[in-house]
């Protein structure tokens, strides 16, 4: 019987216990695969009760819950209990958040879970427990360096049936773009994301286009050098690699349905630039997917929620569809199965 998903709880005051339990009772309807929660079964237990969900719960070890999956949600218990109300986030609990995080990592790298499903954490809560890192991304980056070794470079995607994106700079400052974006950065962004569309999305070519930084892809230099001076010749690196990348390309004119179907993955250079065509084609079933990383991690393509925790309006089906994916792309490693990632 193959390994479970490991799933992360998540902010125990945000909506990820819920959706968590929704996803299983839905998993016969919804075609989820089989997961174990990583985290306090108490927690669950009392959000199904404020929900008035009748979820049994087991708790049990990873390699037990596959077999159980079919009859109860299976949990590995780690860590403290994670003590917050919902939409009442508690630094107390932080603890139970960065414990079920640490040890699903371990479940996946000793091949107990087949990948890794994150449910959103509140960062604030974990900073004041003093979690160094930005957020998931980083850690995870962490966590698969070997020991003297460099780490893995992640890559953040999001994917659904209708489009897939990435964004070359994340987090940071609109202000602050032009200054970070460079030809390496755009081609080392693009071979990783053309090697994992490959290993694990089994796209035998994948069609990479990048949006260009400003209006027009710059008019030909004339709102903007960033286009030519650094976007074209990473485009133009890239093809001479044999990579098929095609750009810059005007950002207002690449998210229409006829345009996506000419390429796999959208490469932009900044946060809101990709994110929003993908969140406004695709709110609900977006997944965040990090490539670059030896094993499969997706997660759901929202916060944390606090308005609605607790009150049973989560939408649960961006986690479903994470762990709809990630079961996929874990499969990919040993079988390849094709998987269109847009158009």
């Amino acid at each position: 019987m193959d390994a479970p998903l490991a799933l992360t709880l998540g902010e125990p005051a945000g909506i990820g216990p819920e959706i968590a339990l929704m996803a299983w009772r839905d998993r016969a309807a919804r075609h989820i695969p089989a997961f174990c929660a990583v985290g306090d079964p108490e927690l669950l237990e009392r959000r199904a009760r404020l929900l008035g969900l009748d979820i049994p719960i087991t708790a049990c070890a990873a390699h037990e819950a596959a077999g159980i999956f079919a009859h109860a949600l299976p949990v590995h218990p780690v860590g403290p209990r994670a003590t917050a109300a919902p939409g009442a986030p508690d630094e107390t609990s932080a603890p139970a958040v960065i414990e079920s995080l640490d040890r699903a990592v371990d479940l996946v790298q000793a091949g107990a879970a087949r990948a890794l499903v994150t449910a959103p954490l509140a960062k604030s809560v974990v900073y004041a427990a003093g979690f160094p890192f930005p957020g998931h991304t980083e850690y995870l980056a962490a966590r698969c360096t070997p020991p003297g070794g460099t780490a893995p470079r992640p890559v953040m995607m999001i994917w659904s049936p209708e489009l897939a994106v990435v964004p070359a700079t994340i987090h940071v400052p609109l202000a602050a773009v032009p200054a970070l974006l460079t030809v390496d950065l755009l081609m080392e962004t693009a071979r990783i994301v053309d090697r994992d569309m490959r290993a694990r999305f089994g796209l035998e070519r994948p069609r990479l286009a990048f949006a260009g930084l400003n209006p027009h892809a710059g008019e030909d230099g004339t709102l903007g050098r960033e286009d030519e001076e650094v976007v074209r010749p990473a485009v133009e690196a890239l093809r001479r690699e044999g990579i098929d990348a095609r750009g810059p390309l005007p950002a207002d004119t690449m998210f229409h349905a006829e345009a996506r179907a000419g390429y796999d993955v959208a490469i932009g250079m900044y946060h809101d630039q990709v994110l929003i065509p993908a969140k406004a084609l695709a709110f609900h079933e977006g997944v965040n997917t990090t490539l670059g990383l030896p094993f499969v991690r997706t997660s759901p393509d929202h916060g944390t929620a606090f308005g609605i925790a607790g009150t049973g309006r989560a939408d649960p089906s961006s986690l479903m569809a994470a762990l709809r994916l990630a079961a996929r792309l874990a499969a990919g490693d040993h079988g390849r199965a094709r998987i269109q990632a847009a158009g």
